[in-house]
């Protein structure tokens, strides 16, 4: 087949596990395991992913196969047995369901306060669907959009796509999010997010996007939209039926004047070297889109700073715009794929001293926590303490950017929440602003 030949998407789930012709070279005791955690964490990938990112030769240890394809150790022994008893038990749905909606509740399914203080209230009613962290950005969930071409198994919002979760955003075309985006004309950015939304038909992405276009939202600036699909299924923007008109929806968004911004998930350098691949960036280009690629560091799979090199090097030169590393979110299988602060830190270091200044423009690495995105800026000796060097890049309060402050040094921490003030000091500068704004929040909800 011709690599950029129309390739029907084929879905592959947790019922393909025991028969997928690639798992047999595995024991039947693997299989099992990872069923067992395809129960909790959501398992889906299709035939591009397989048959052209995968090298079968190298298992487990392929990188795309270690973010894709559920791995034992994502659960802790105890819950990964309960789970294996129960399939080999042949428990009740009812009992497996109960079980693992426990291990599910502890595994911290909503971090960063996404519930409890991200979703805004608007004429004494919770707006369904959007996310309104930072004053001049606004993030839409859309309902047709609340799934993925394939799962990434650290994936920091996996409870968008489990069954029994009651909290999922989504928000539906009746023009609801619209009403608020009128009434808030400090917002600047919306960004269309899930899943994603590139799963939507051409026809469901335009019900959302072009009444945004109208003189009336003039003061939104900028529509990006996150997406794996550039990685995962890049026939989207290729061969799919309705590619072309994606395309001209992008190019109707950059006629009316406002910026376009594909967020891009790249999380190995792999994802951008096929064909169909570097085609996909190359029509998306061609409507004045920019392309921005961004992704958490991750053990298992690009905990490497040639690794990261190699992958910034390409999004430049196939024309992508290298954004951020995030350090992996504090939830799911965090103790999985997480490393150590200073490790990603490194990491980072090593990686962007090896390339030009082109590369340059990714920030990292950077925790999306509660208070808002923090960057970690180094290691330093200061008054005789070594000290995490950290700032905000946004904040809660935007006042709180680029101001530095400090972090005793952890060298076992993995994430923002596990770190103390340096210099004895009680609590970080912000931290008294920050519970002002998060009570005000609950009290208004």
């Amino acid at each position: 087949m011709h690599p950029l030949t129309s390739n029907p998407f084929n879905n592959i789930g947790s019922h393909d596990i025991e028969n997928l012709p690639q798992l047999q070279k595995l024991p039947s005791h693997e299989r099992l395991a990872m069923k067992a955690v395809s129960k909790v964490f959501p398992f889906r990938v299709n035939n591009y992913i397989v048959e052209q990112l995968i090298d079968w030769n190298n298992l487990p240890d392929d990188p795309i196969f270690r973010m894709t394809f559920p791995h034992p150790d994502m659960l802790n022994p105890e819950d990964l047995n309960r789970v294996i008893k129960l399939l080999k038990t042949n428990g009740s749905k009812e009992t497996i369901r109960r079980t693992v909606d426990d291990i599910r509740s502890r595994l911290n399914p909503h971090p960063g306060g996404q519930v409890d203080y991200n979703v805004p209230r608007w004429d004494g009613e919770l707006i369904s669907g959007i996310q309104h962290k930072y004053p001049d950005t606004v993030l839409i969930f859309p309902s047709s959009g609340q799934a993925c071409h394939a799962y990434c198994q650290f994936c920091f919002r996996w409870a968008q796509f489990v069954d029994t979760n009651t909290h999922k955003f989504t928000t539906r075309e009746s023009g609801r999010f619209q009403d608020y985006l009128r009434q808030h004309k400090e917002v600047t950015d919306v960004v269309l997010t899930g899943g994603d939304p590139m799963i939507m038909s051409a026809r469901r992405l335009f019900q959302y996007i072009e009444p945004l276009l109208d003189p009336e939202f003039e003061h939104i600036q900028t529509i990006r939209i996150g997406t794996k699909s550039v990685a995962y299924w890049p026939y989207r923007y290729v061969t799919d039926r309705d590619a072309d008109d994606v395309l001209r929806l992008f190019e109707k968004i950059v006629y009316s004047g406002k910026h376009l911004a594909v967020m891009g998930h790249y999380t190995h350098w792999r994802e951008l070297d096929t064909p169909i691949a570097q085609e996909a960036i190359r029509r998306i280009r061609s409507t004045g889109a920019q392309l921005r690629a961004q992704s958490p560091l991750l053990k298992h799979v690009n905990d490497s700073a040639r690794a990261w090199r190699k992958m910034w090097q390409m999004q430049v030169r196939l024309g992508c715009i290298p954004y951020y590393m995030f350090v992996e979110r504090d939830t799911g299988p965090k103790h999985y794929f997480g490393i150590p602060l200073v490790r990603t830190w490194e990491i980072f270091r090593h990686a962007i001293k090896g390339v030009s200044g082109l590369s340059q423009t990714v920030r990292g690495p950077v925790m999306s926590a509660l208070p808002g995105k923090v960057l970690i800026s180094g290691v330093a000796h200061i008054m005789g303490e070594r000290v995490f060097v950290l700032s905000f890049i946004r904040g809660r309060d935007p006042n709180w950017c680029k101001v530095p402050f400090f972090a005793h040094y952890d060298p076992e921490a993995t994430w923002f929440g596990e770190l103390a003030p340096a210099f004895g000091e009680k609590e970080f500068f912000y931290e008294k602003e920050l519970e002002k704004i998060t009570r005000a929040r609950l009290q208004i909800q």
